[in-house]
């Protein structure tokens, strides 16, 4: 059967499937639950098939996406108990990442001994960071105050959104921008996450060995260079396990929170996929233009890494492949390994963008209205605090906290937004990716290390 037929048989079941579960969900239609939901059944079944047809792990991918949904809504206790596939994934992910960023750098670096470019690579890619990321700050002031989300609703805490912010505010911990760059320990950095941290260390080593003797450098770079391949092999064998993670985290996902928390912040949820498809399409999209992108061979690159960060809403579990891929596009490892990681920490534009919308739409919930000159003071504030904290755990909602009270409002207003939290941080996660490949490409391109 060719692919594109077999795409378009996928794409109808999708349809069908997710009418009929909101025909259930809703009542829309006089048709016993038994038969809908064996209908249903059925429709995944016909997918499972479809998706071992077509042989392609993005596929596979979307498919148990969707499939974890209807396992949380129809089986609620059993999907509760799902969620150790995705933290297993993420655990074997997370062994991966800092070997493969210092063995990958080290090679870039130090094979080619070229340190001037590394800087030059760095400025380039923290002046492309801060506009792109400011860029996203005003689209999602703009689209906040398009909508008014938070104008006029009156929306109560749950006792479950307070316990989950209390215990995120329980980890707040004091945060220099700069200082966390830098690692004081390399083994504390790697099993805390930080990921910039690991960037830094590589470097610096690079540096070291690039300056040693042909002889002494030799034996490291061969080792270097083993340990890179066998990452990316690593990373290929965990990337089967992906689809059973992405289908135990939505099926947890759904199965605690429902859908029913949509009904109150369905316009707030709504604003910020707008503003997000709004920011790449005359942000990203015309950056694509201005280096002659060749789009069709970028998407086939990044639709994995995307996917799973989406489904995941963990950007870690994407970097391995994204690096992967973006290699195989054509861009040189020395430039993936270089403005990738980085980008994790000072390149969150799906990020960036959710804290200027969510701070202006708590504002909203609380009454106040902020003047065009208070959200401008805002957004500078964002541009210096959103930075560097990829790694701590919660940073956006403790950013967003820490903003509110800066600007004289309740921080507990803040907590509401936590009931659709997880939803909002699929989207924004993907955004996140998405931009970072991209970035990855325009660098490249300005280094002339990359013609397609």
């Amino acid at each position: 059967m060719k692919q594109r037929t077999l795409f378009l048989l996928i794409l109808v079941c999708f349809t069908l499937a997710v009418f009929l579960g909101l025909a259930n969900y809703y009542h829309w239609m006089q048709i016993p639950v038994l038969v809908l939901t064996g209908s249903r059944w059925l429709l995944w079944l016909l997918l499972i098939y479809l998706a071992y047809l077509r042989k392609s792990l993005t596929t596979w991918i979307v498919v148990s996406m969707f499939l974890g949904c209807e396992i949380g809504f129809s089986f609620p206790e059993t999907a509760r108990q799902l969620n150790v596939l995705s933290n297993i994934f993420l655990r074997l992910i997370k062994t991966i990442i800092a070997p493969l960023i210092f063995s990958t750098l080290v090679v870039g670096i130090a094979a080619h001994s070229n340190l001037k470019q590394v800087g030059r690579m760095g400025i380039k890619a923290l002046l492309y960071f801060e506009i792109v990321t400011t860029l996203a700050l005003f689209i999602g002031l703009a689209a906040i105050n398009i909508s008014k989300a938070g104008v006029g609703a009156h929306i109560e805490i749950a006792q479950a959104q307070e316990q989950r912010a209390e215990k995120l505010l329980e980890q707040k911990s004091t945060h220099d921008v700069i200082l966390d760059i830098f690692p004081e320990n390399i083994a504390k950095a790697i099993a805390d996450g930080q990921v910039l941290q690991v960037v830094v260390f590589s470097i610096l080593f690079a540096i070291g060995l690039a300056m040693v003797t042909e002889e002494r450098r030799k034996p490291m770079l061969q080792f270097m260079e083993s340990l890179s391949e066998v990452m990316f092999k690593f990373t290929n064998v965990v990337m089967y396990f992906a689809p059973f993670a992405v289908c135990g985290a939505l099926a947890y996902s759904i199965a605690s929170f429902g859908f029913d928390v949509l009904k109150n912040l369905a316009l707030l949820v709504a604003t910020l996929y707008a503003a997000l498809f709004v920011f790449i399409l005359i942000i990203l999209v015309p950056i694509g233009l201005i280096i002659k992108l060749n789009f069709k061979k970028f998407i086939e690159a990044v639709s994995e890494p995307v996917v799973i960060a989406f489904s995941t809403a963990t950007s870690e579990s994407a970097l391995p492949k994204a690096m992967e891929n973006l290699e195989k596009m054509g861009i040189p490892r020395k430039v993936v390994s270089f403005v990738l990681p980085t980008g994790y920490s000072f390149n969150l534009d799906g990020s960036t963008l959710y804290l200027s919308l969510a701070s202006v739409f708590v504002a909203q919930l609380a009454g106040v209205d902020l003047t065009l000159e208070a959200q401008i003071k805002m957004v500078f504030i964002l541009m210096l605090t959103s930075k560097g904290v990829a790694g701590v755990r919660g940073a956006t909602f403790l950013i967003l906290v820490a903003t509110m009270g800066d600007m004289g409002i309740d921080p507990h207003k803040a907590f509401v937004v936590l009931g659709v939290d997880a939803i909002m941080d699929m989207a924004r996660t993907g955004t996140n990716v998405l931009g970072n490949c991209l970035a990855t490409v325009v660098v490249a391109k300005w280094e002339g290390e990359y013609k397609d």
